[in-house]
């Protein structure tokens, strides 16, 4: 009785067959196609987020630039590959100051747009995109009206 035993034990501790390997082999499969799509998509939300954050800065500068305006020369916002991918803001004829560094592969729109007819302090707009992010055609607006949305000015 103890030799059938432990020959059944010694029999026992040969491997996995190869249904155990096929067995896992699917299970690993099967999380990585849920994984992958996952993690694609989670980048291209990180890379809306940059877009977010630099429109973000661009408005809030623009808005800090209105509070001490006065009330004739309108901002000009740039961005230029000369002064490293920041963002500047001139007025004028003046010196252009560095307001930000741009995030990579977030563009510029047309700088400072003023929409309709108004005082320019309450109508205007600024607007990013970033190829590489899931809101790429649209893109993000900062503007005095309505603050960060979806969307080009």
């Amino acid at each position: 009785m103890i030799a059938r035993i432990r020959k059944s034990i010694e029999e026992k501790d040969q491997g996995f067959t190869l249904i155990e390997l096929l067995v896992v082999m699917i299970i690993i499969g099967i999380l990585a196609a849920i994984a992958i799509p996952v993690f694609l998509n989670q980048r291209k939300k990180a890379e809306d987020s940059a877009a977010k954050a630099d429109v973000s800065t661009l408005g809030k500068e623009i808005a800090t630039y209105f509070v001490d305006w006065d009330g004739t020369t309108d901002p000009v916002v740039s961005q230029t590959a000369a002064t490293g991918g920041k963002y500047q803001l001139a007025a004028g004829a003046g010196a252009a100051a560095d307001i930000g560094n741009a995030s990579k592969k977030v563009a510029l729109g047309d700088g400072v747009q003023f929409i309709g007819a108004g005082v320019h302090d309450q109508t205007w707009c600024v607007d990013v995109t970033n190829a590489s992010g899931d809101k790429s055609v649209v893109g993000f607006k900062y503007s005095a009206a309505g603050g960060l949305e979806e969307g080009a000015c």
